[in-house]
């Protein structure tokens, strides 16, 4: 039975569910539409996210060298990025992908039961520092953390905070270091103590899905191919592949072309070539692959509220095919 709209609160009203984020954003749609409750009922069982408190922003030495967004607040006119990129930028990227990965490594090693998402993004933030690094989120089209913490059904940007992560979740980390003029971008989800056999079916897939975008990449294929493998292997797992977020382009700007979609979209037909850099970012879901905001303007949830993991590297595409620059040595 369909709810009449004039006994629903008004769009902007907070919603009645005690989220704290608007009617409009929250559960309006799925009151308009009765099936929409189907795919809410068909999220695990567990805590929902809510948004904690916010700790001050956090300092950088004035002797960090800054991206140049913070000046300008966007990036050079006509400025395209997926020109190949000399082998000067290559190797500052090769130094900021291993700078990136070990800062991913040690924030994963702090991913506990208790551990708050603020307390992970003291340790990025830190870490950054110590490597001589400015943390690229910081500051980012005013994002106010050094770190991405995506819990349980946020699939990214999440803003660190008090939330305390309890056994069972899992937390998407996304890392991102300027070092010597020039982005090192990756992440990985941690499971946090123990996890369902599904979340932890959801976690393998989306890991798997990673190494078969990388895979694909090779001079000559079209971008569409590393979407192609991706939503074949995350849909024969009964996954969703999440379609409003990309991978990108990446070297002395922190988001350029070419846009790097996770399913096969037939408009993505542009030609990989040697020393274009960017990377693959796979967002997977373990229900539909649509998504909602919440009122912060950058937390982006899945619109079921079921779980979403995410993997990512940073890469370069070689003559005869791709050398992943943020993967740290065996």
């Amino acid at each position: 039975m369909t709810v009449r709209p004039e006994l629903l609160p008004a769009k902007n009203d907070a919603c009645w569910c005690g989220s704290g984020r608007r009617y409009k954003n929250c559960h309006r749609l799925e009151d308009l539409n009765p099936g929409a409750a189907s795919l809410r009922a068909a999220a695990p069982p567990g805590r929902r996210v809510r948004a904690g408190r916010q700790s001050p922003i956090r300092s950088v030495p004035g002797d960090i060298l800054r991206p140049p967004y913070l000046a300008t607040g966007g990036y050079p006119r006509g400025h395209n990025g997926a020109e190949p990129k000399s082998a000067d930028v290559i190797e500052r990227m090769r130094r900021a992908g291993q700078a990136a990965a070990e800062v991913l490594q040690t924030v994963g090693a702090a991913v506990r039961p208790g551990v708050t998402t603020d307390a992970l993004d003291a340790i990025a933030h830190e870490e950054c520092l110590r490597r001589g690094g400015y943390p690229s989120p910081l500051g980012y089209k005013g994002f106010p953390k050094s770190l991405c913490t995506s819990v349980n059904e946020v699939i990214c940007h999440g803003i660190p905070d008090s939330t305390r992560l309890r056994e069972g979740d899992i937390v998407n980390c996304d890392v991102t270091i300027y070092l010597d003029g020039v982005h090192g971008d990756t992440n990985a989800t941690f499971c946090v103590g123990e996890v369902d056999p599904e979340t932890a079916r959801l976690v393998q897939v989306t890991r798997e899905c990673l190494d078969l975008g990388i895979a694909a990449v090779r001079p000559g294929a079209e971008v569409r191919s590393i979407g192609a493998a991706i939503q074949q292997h995350a849909e024969a797992a009964g996954f969703g592949v999440i379609r409003d977020f990309v991978g990108h382009g990446i070297g002395e700007q922190f988001h350029t072309e070419p846009q790097i979609p996770h399913y096969d979209d037939g408009r993505s037909t542009q030609l990989l070539v040697p020393g274009m850099t960017f990377t693959i970012e796979p967002m997977i879901s373990a229900g539909d692959w649509h998504m909602r905001m919440w009122d912060d303007g950058w937390t982006a949830v899945t619109a079921d509220l079921s779980r979403s993991a995410q993997f990512e590297h940073m890469m370069v595409v070689t003559e005869d095919g791709v050398e992943v620059l943020t993967r740290l040595p065996a």
